[in-house]
């Protein structure tokens, strides 16, 4: 018997990594589950190579193109809409689930599987920025596995005891390190960064990311969300969580601990590490890919953020530290400002001012449920949309 995998948001480049590690396991894993938006190219492609009992297209106004398309020698079953992804967290045949949907559209899909038990890779970082209480509440009731698929996170999920379940509390933990390699434009001034175009800030110079996390990168409000992220995947409080710029992205993230010492993760940039490390968790994958040689490093460079010039790092924290519905906020506002951006209708710079403004618009609030949680931002993606259009 294979482990049944279901990848949720498989055509984007998490998916993608995902499925080239089961590929080179088929003797560990098979294909149950995919899922795809609206890619239909790419889930035609995956489709006739991995032969998944089960395909989800989330966007049902392009049923009828893949009904036109689907391979003849397809057997399985076909589902469409955002709950079809809920029903497919809950089946039996499913072990482990990708949570690999970018932005807040993932979050009801990895709150479900996190319900349900299942092993759950978490690549889809901003459903623990939005409702990282409720989600670990969840998993500790469930019973769910939950791995880290970021490569920070991993890195220092691989630095801890192999005993150690996300979300409790780290013994001798002194600091927790995440690496930045401070993406395209690390030495920009303010004035440079305002004239900056969308090709320019989705071109990654160590990684190969879908278009939104790399603007994330490029303001460094990635780093911000992970800064999240790892509060409630370690059980810490923001103040003991540094981020350093690391350009190489040779050393993923550190451990600091109380008697000094420094542990590390070293690996090429390449998310397939983490994956099989997690897919695999906790024994070790094989996994094709360039090696490090220690020799040949010409240096590993190390250096602070530029605040000053990089605000959306400090803006993050500071919605971390303040709680309650700060982070959705947050997360909500900047998918909006992001999309914006990418679209030509704002400037690179405006991303954070715009995110920040939303903040500032939105009274505090607590929040109980994951409905709370999709309410809220619902709410305020209509604000930045105004808010949007104002600077126009």
């Amino acid at each position: 018997m294979t482990i049944g995998v279901a990848v949720f948001g498989a055509t984007g480049s998490i998916g993608k990594s995902t499925l080239s590690v089961i590929k080179t396991h088929p003797d560990r894993f098979h294909l149950e589950v995919v899922s795809a938006h609206s890619s239909i190219d790419k889930l035609i492609r995956i489709i006739e190579c991995f032969e998944p009992a089960h395909v989800i297209l989330t966007d049902p106004l392009q049923e009828s193109a893949l009904m036109e398309r689907l391979p003849r020698k397809f057997k399985g079953s076909l589902a469409f809409g955002e709950s079809s992804l809920v029903e497919a967290a809950n089946a039996t045949e499913v072990d482990v689930v990708m949570a690999a949907i970018v932005g807040g559209a993932g979050l009801r899909s990895t709150y479900a599987a996190v319900s349900a038990g299942k092993r759950v890779c978490l690549a889809n970082k901003e459903a623990l920025v939005m409702a990282g209480e409720l989600i670990i509440a969840e998993a500790k009731k469930s019973g769910a596995v939950l791995l880290p698929i970021d490569s920070e996170h991993n890195a220092m999920f691989q630095c801890l005891p192999e005993s150690y379940l996300v979300g409790e509390h780290i013994e001798g933990l002194q600091q927790l390190i995440l690496t930045c390699s401070g993406g395209p434009f690390l030495d920009w001034s303010i004035d440079d960064l305002a004239r900056i175009t969308p090709k320019q800030a989705v071109a990654h110079p160590n990684w190969s990311m879908g278009r939104k996390i790399s603007v994330d990168s490029a303001t460094l409000m990635n780093k911000g969300l992970e800064l999240i992220e790892a509060t409630h995947l370690f059980g810490v409080n923001e103040s003991i969580i540094d981020v350093v710029i690391h350009p190489e992205s040779i050393i993923h993230s550190f451990v600091e601990f109380i008697d000094g010492s420094i542990l590390a993760q070293l690996a090429s940039p390449d998310m397939r590490i983490p994956i099989a490390h997690a897919l695999g968790f906790p024994e070790r994958l094989r996994v094709d890919v360039k090696r490090l040689a220690l020799t040949e490093l010409s240096g590993l460079h190390f250096e602070a953020v530029r605040h000053d010039v990089f605000p959306a790092l400090e803006l993050a924290r500071k919605a971390c530290a303040e709680g309650d519905d700060r982070p959705i906020i947050l997360n909500a506002a900047n998918e909006v400002a992001v999309a914006a951006f990418l679209n030509d209708q704002i400037s690179f710079t405006e991303v954070t001012e715009i995110t920040a403004d939303c903040l500032n618009q939105i009274a505090k609030q607590s929040v109980y449920s994951i409905n709370d949680v999709l309410s809220l931002d619902k709410m305020c993606r209509k604000i930045v949309n105004g808010l949007i259009m104002e600077r126009k």
